[in-house]
């Protein structure tokens, strides 16, 4: 089994592996001496191989860079830099984060939750080329100058779920390298690709589809400072990559400007554009294929599967609109919704393979109910409802679980719930999903006011804003004076736009 470390060992020194637009190239050899320095610096501040390293640094080639040397020498945490002082409090001490990396300079909620937290602050500046960095820190100490074993956790990250409490998915060095390779694979990578990467680098997307499987093939990656659509085509104009992967809503921004740029998509060298995190809509994958001359392939992931499952094939003329693709790495099956077996037709998406994380963190309840054997293997449940056409590609036809997709951001309902009910107006609350045209789901509140209470949708907004990252806040709120319920009287999410006439 490989670890990431691996995946950078094999190729030349002088080959181009991280940049930025504007920017100088970061070697391999430039990496891995990068990872060297930075397994010194968290060793000499006490940091071993099983101690886990929050992250929290702007979009970026310095991001990229920590997340890859940061994993080779301990776990690695990359957090959302939106989050508020409390959100960042949650996580890492759910997380049980020994450090955390910042900016030099940084004084944001971070380092408050960090401080308040005592952990150790290791602040990163960033030098030349791209992605290079020093690190510097208070804390002096000592620990063995170990290498993680493929049995370690690499990146520990939180999905939000319709529990009250998000789950800690730990993703071993092998299954983000087996991903990483799935990846390749699926894409045809090899040494003469450059991806633009434009996703967030705190997400399992950016990191491992992006970064991760470029790295496996020996290729570059460029990477943003977060997605610009009024900056695109200058930076696909400047990179000139062979692909780049986003999210639905991202795509669309990119072809509601594509008219006024098509001098640089005319020279664009896009040999596909890859689709994932949400669901592509047909007429979009159709429009992006015209529009770039190029195969769009869309793909099927997840946090708990170290993100790819699904692919549709890299071939031209071999995508199917609608579909997410063919079995990509882990061997995808179809299981009952309720019993621990496979069944055909529609049912609920299982996987199996060692992409896949061995398990929740300190959750046994949630590991029996996602987690079962069937045919000797193991197999998890993906929450989502599908079935495999007569080609073998897989549909989604629904979701089982109430998470919001917000444009590919997860949201759990019952987190922002607990950030309403602590407004003293509010006296009930349910949060939930309204469609949203381009970005799949938004978020919706219903509330009920205390008696003798009053406050409006903005009030009740704005308390929110001052709790929550901006994706989470709901960007409607209505005041009733009852909502509705199901036959044994509890609130339901599922349907409630309905309901309210709202979808």
């Amino acid at each position: 089994m490989q670890r990431l470390e691996d995946l950078i060992q094999r190729h030349p020194e002088d080959a181009r592996a991280i940049g930025a637009p504007g920017r100088d190239w970061m070697t391999y050899g430039d990496l891995r001496a990068q990872a060297q320095a930075v397994r010194a610096a968290l060793r000499g501040a006490g940091i071993g191989a099983s101690d886990r390293v929050a992250i929290v640094l702007p979009n970026g080639p310095e991001m990229a860079t920590a997340f890859v040397t940061v994993a080779q020498s301990a776990t690695t945490a990359p957090l959302n830099p939106a989050y508020k002082e409390d959100e960042f409090a949650f996580y890492l001490e759910d997380l049980k984060a020994r450090a955390i990396i910042v900016e030099a300079g940084y004084d944001g909620p971070a380092r408050d939750a960090a401080d308040r937290l005592g952990m150790t602050i290791i602040e990163l500046s960033a030098t030349e080329p791209a992605g290079s960095f020093t690190l510097s820190t208070d804390a002096v100490g000592s620990a063995p100058d170990a290498a993680p074993t493929a049995d370690d956790v690499a990146l520990i990250l939180h999905t939000s779920g319709t529990t009250s409490r998000p789950k800690i998915v730990p993703l071993l060095q092998s299954n983000i390298a087996a991903s990483a390779e799935n990846i390749r694979a699926s894409l045809d990578l090899t040494s003469e690709d450059c991806c633009l990467n434009v996703m967030p680098l705190f997400h399992i997307h950016g990191l491992i589809a992006a970064v991760s499987a470029s790295l496996a093939a020996g290729a570059s990656i460029s990477c943003a400072p977060g997605f610009d659509a009024l900056k695109f085509y200058g930076w696909l104009e400047e990179v000139d990559p062979t692909w780049y992967t986003a999210v639905p809503t991202m795509h669309q921004a990119i072809l509601a400007r594509a008219p006024r740029n098509a001098d640089i998509i005319e020279k664009a060298r896009l040999r596909f554009l890859r689709s994932s995190s949400s669901s592509l809509p047909g007429p979009v994958m159709t429009q992006l294929a015209d529009t770039f001359g190029a195969p769009v392939v869309e793909a099927y992931g997840m946090t708990e599967a170290a993100h790819q499952m699904c692919c549709n094939p890299i071939a031209p003329g071999r995508q199917k609109p609608g579909a997410v693709g063919l079995p990509a790495g882990p061997e995808v099956a179809i299981a009952h919704e309720v019993e621990n077996r496979l069944v055909d037709g529609v049912g609920e998406i299982a996987i199996s393979g060692p992409n896949v994380t061995p398990g929740y963190e300190a959750n046994p309840e949630a590991n029996e109910k996602n987690f079962f054997e069937a045919g000797g293997k193991r197999w998890f449940r993906t929450g989502d409802q599908g079935m495999f056409d007569a080609d073998g590609y897989l549909s989604l036809t629904g979701r089982l679980k109430e998470i919001i997709n917000r444009g590919g951001e997860k949201i759990s309902p019952l987190e922002v719930d607990g950030v309403l009910s602590d407004h003293p107006a509010v006296g009930q609350c349910v949060t939930f999903a309204v469609p949203h045209a381009k970005l799949g789901e938004d978020v919706a509140a219903a509330v009920v006011l205390k008696e003798g209470q009053s406050a409006t949708d903005r009030d009740i907004r704005d308390f929110a804003s001052e709790r929550l990252a901006a994706f989470k806040v709901p960007r409607k709120i209505l005041i009733l004076d009852e909502i509705p319920k199901g036959a044994t009287g509890k609130l339901q999410r599922i349907g409630l736009a309905e309901k309210l006439g709202l979808s």
